[in-house]
């Protein structure tokens, strides 16, 4: 008995190897991201391909083609928002112009959120530490994320791929398309997996992974815009899937880039992970006072130290994004080109008169559809902050079920309307600099930002109603921002009928400046907010908390 009682205990417990579980995680990762990975691919996989027919609709005409790359090769404004352009003259040379930067950022966000929820969230909540009570190893879940983010990388490669060579565009230049969005996600799922060891908690990771996303975006365009630092450029993930050139007599080797870095990146998350405790990030964190702050005693106080973060960033986020539309607003139309078909489209997409107005009141409209993700991200806080258990105990307290809510949907809400704002102000501001009126143009500006105010607050509102009534599927408020925004920006180009665009909420906004500012459909979208803001609310007051 005292030789047994001598050995090493052995139990169940101790994982036969470092990815054991791995299979079993990759499989709950995926059940748990079956609405917004879906969406993610989508959204990603079919833009490419919807918008080849439009091309011919834009520039019909050899001399419209020449007319546009004339445009694009002496406006600095065209380098730094889309790239370089290597040839113009085929859809496909101007579909990988102009959405391969923008593809690269989105895919790179995707990797690094999915990452981090599968990681360094689930330390966070501590699920982690429970799973690791049994038979999960020591890299089960970081592999089980990277797989997942590697493999709707991959995917969303796979069907822009198959999609773009199905629309008739050349198979060379479709596959080196979808290799380079494919190999940019799988680098910044890389990425991911150094940031969630780094780091501490999810937002701090996300926080880094998004920094770096943000970084090579403006590498990128710092490069391109300038004729004496093109090498910058070069120092860009986002810059070698475009100098990959789909369409333009393609560069198969620089593929090697992104491929060498995400392995070595790769290779660096998983040396850093044995490096550090579960729970603790490598980075030390800062250490807090030993007593809160006279200023944190409220319910709005305690929103305000939580969404501050991220309302900064997208502020930031927004000021540049308006002010690079407006800096082009006036080279519109040697961009778009002067057709019958070109003026129809536009209109169709966010104004009636001139096409610089009508490029405004699109970039308006667009502005609105990015506002309202912020307006999802900031509502589901309340959920995030549900699920990990920090509601309970201020509920313990004074603080009522509804005073908890409204102190985080001031910022949903009113954030929105700050950041659209902003934007409007600088999209005004750059615009007014460039045509000689800057006072006419702000004030356009930021009534037609004012706009969308009320469309940004319906997929605010339904967002609160799924959390309030359908807590479980709160998850499902980013495909109401996502159907809305898809159907926004492809619908008129695809010509979908008017009843199938009428389900976004942006199509009701009058489309200023160009159109006549009207009160009532605003009010119409005011009354539907209310109504699922109240129906929300109502739910969360009766459910239980958890």
């Amino acid at each position: 008995m005292t030789a047994a009682l001598d050995r090493p205990a052995h139990t169940a417990a101790t994982p036969a190897n470092a990815l054991a579980g791995t299979w079993q995680l990759t499989r709950f990762a995926l059940r748990r991201d079956r609405v917004i990975l879906p969406i993610w691919i989508v959204l990603l996989s079919i833009v490419p391909a919807s918008t080849v027919s439009a091309y011919d609709q834009f520039y019909p005409t050899a001399a419209s083609r020449a007319a546009l790359s004339a445009s694009a090769s002496t406006n600095p404004s065209f380098a730094l928002l889309y790239g370089p352009a290597f040839d113009l003259s085929t859809a496909g040379g101007f579909i990988a112009w102009r959405m391969v930067g923008f593809l690269s950022v989105l895919i790179g966000l995707m990797a690094v959120f999915t990452v981090t929820r599968h990681t360094r969230a689930e330390e966070d909540s501590g699920r982690a530490e429970l799973l690791a009570s049994a038979v999960v190893g020591r890299f089960a879940a970081l592999t089980a994320a990277v797989l997942v983010s590697g493999g709707a990388s991959i995917l969303v490669g796979l069907i822009q791929t198959i999609s773009m060579a199905g629309a008739k565009l050349p198979a060379g230049g479709s596959i080196a398309f979808g290799a380079g969005t494919a190999l940019t996600g799988l680098l910044f799922t890389a990425v991911a997996s150094i940031a969630v060891q780094l780091a501490e908690y999810s937002r701090t990771a996300n926080g880094l992974g998004t920094a770096v996303v943000g970084i090579a975006f403006l590498l990128r365009g710092a490069g391109d815009s300038t004729t004496d630092a093109r090498w910058l450029s070069w120092l860009s993930p986002i810059g070698w899937a475009q100098q990959v050139r789909p369409f333009a007599e393609e560069r198969w080797w620089a593929l090697t880039l992104p491929t060498a870095t995400a392995l070595l990146a790769g290779a660096a998350g998983y040396l850093l992970l044995p490096r550090r405790d579960l729970g603790v990030g490598i980075l030390p964190p800062r250490p807090g006072p030993a007593t809160a702050a006279t200023s944190l005693r409220t319910p709005i106080a305690l929103a305000w130290r939580l969404h501050r973060g991220p309302l900064l960033g997208w502020a930031i986020g927004m000021a540049a994004g308006g002010a690079v539309f407006g800096s082009i607003a006036n080279g519109i139309g040697a961009l778009v080109g002067q057709t019958e078909q070109t003026r129809a489209i536009f209109e169709r997409l966010g104004g009636s008169s001139a096409l610089v107005n009508a490029f405004l009141a699109a970039m308006a409209g667009l502005l609105g559809m990015i506002v309202s993700l912020y307006g999802v991200q900031a509502a589901l806080r309340m959920r995030s902050e549900e699920t990990a258990i920090r509601v309970e105990p201020l509920l313990a307290t004074g603080v009522s079920r509804l005073r908890w809510a409204v102190s985080h949907l001031v910022f949903a809400f009113l954030g929105t309307a700050l950041l659209l704002l902003i934007a409007g102000l600088m999209l005004g501001l750059a615009n007014g600099l460039r045509s000689g009126n800057i006072g006419g143009s702000v004030e356009d500006m930021l009534l037609a930002v004012l706009a969308q105010i009320p469309a940004t607050w319906v997929v605010v509102a339904l967002t609160v109603s799924l959390f309030g009534l359908l807590p479980k599927f709160s998850a499902a408020a980013w495909a109401v921002g996502g159907v809305a925004l898809l159907i926004s920006l492809l619908g008129p180009v695809v010509n979908l009928p008017q009843v199938v665009l009428d389900i976004s909420p942006f199509q009701h906004p009058p489309k200023v400046p160009g159109q006549t500012f009207t009160v009532t459909p605003l009010l119409w979208l005011l009354a539907i907010a209310a109504v699922a803001l109240g129906a929300g609310l109502a739910g969360w007051r009766r459910r239980d908390v958890g």
